[in-house]
């Protein structure tokens, strides 16, 4: 298998930083990037031929270019790209402050689809690279509390579903990755937002006050072990489209897989009888 480039978000901490030093430890080379390049200059210290320590805020459009910049100009190109940045606020709906959720956008969701699209030409050039958003379970089953960070995942899934489908036929792949709860830290960053409203207290307010109690040990994933579960995701035969990693996410997600299953089958009579009489045979979708 020949060395290829990975240009991975976020990698300063927690899965990203767990992905890229396995593979360069696997000889693959490797853009790290992340807002701050205090972790990843160290990491590229130790692997002075294969990685490139690139500050790169994913909102700040001139940070994106030049990080591309820098890969192509250093590597030759960009064969994987992880968007994996993301920050995270708790808080009801009606309690997280507009300022939070809108920042949560810009990194989680706009910041990814930006980095998206300048990694793109130069892949379509080469007929060859592969797109990997880092969804979460969340993704998928949201919870309250979280229902900010829930919807930006929800928008980044979309966003890859369309992207795999238009970039495909051209050889190029992307897919999702469902993380459960790794044990990356994320309880030191992850911040309320928002004063609390005691009508949330059995829901959303649970949730804030477990922040202060978090420990470790109440997440069960292995960083080192994902980043393992991610290059065989990359580089399989066949790839998927959708990766769950985790035994909480491959549980909480089954769960809502049954759940949706359910309502749509028990819904089914009540959408078939919102077409035009015959309009279903000649449905072009």
């Amino acid at each position: 298998m020949s060395r290829k480039t990975w240009l991975i978000t976020g990698a300063s901490s927690g899965l990203g930083k767990a992905l890229a030093e396995h593979v360069l430890a696997l000889g693959d080379q490797v853009v790290a990037t992340a807002s701050s390049t205090r972790a990843t200059t160290e990491l590229a210290a130790r692997y002075p031929q294969t990685a490139l320590a690139v500050k790169l805020d994913v909102t700040d459009a001139e940070d994106r270019l030049a990080g591309v910049r820098a890969a192509e100009e250093r590597f030759g190109g960009i064969d994987i790209l992880v968007n994996n940045a993301a920050i995270d606020f708790v808080g009801a709906l009606e309690e997280q402050e507009e300022s939070d959720y809108r920042r949560l956008f810009e990194v989680n969701f706009f910041g990814a689809v930006a980095l998206t699209r300048a990694v793109l030409p130069g892949m379509r050039a080469r007929r060859s690279g592969t797109v990997v958003n880092v969804s979460s379970m969340d993704g998928l089953a949201s919870l309250p509390a979280n229902g900010y960070y829930s919807a930006g995942k929800f928008a980044l899934e979309g966003f890859t579903e369309a992207l795999w489908q238009e970039i495909e036929p051209i050889g190029l792949h992307a897919m999702i990755i469902q993380p459960g709860s790794f044990r990356t830290g994320i309880e030191n960053r992850t911040k309320v937002s928002g004063a609390a409203i005691e009508d949330y207290a059995a829901t959303a307010g649970v949730f804030r006050a477990m922040m202060g109690n978090l420990t470790p040990e109440m997440f069960p994933g292995d960083p080192a072990r994902a980043a393992e579960a991610i290059v065989q995701a990359v580089h399989a035969p066949k790839p998927a489209h959708w990766v769950v990693l985790g035994s909480d996410a491959q549980r909480r997600i089954g769960v809502k897989l049954d759940q949706l299953r359910a309502e749509f089958e028990a819904g089914r009579e009540l959408a078939l009888s919102t077409d035009f009489p015959g309009a279903a045979d000649n449905a072009v979708l």
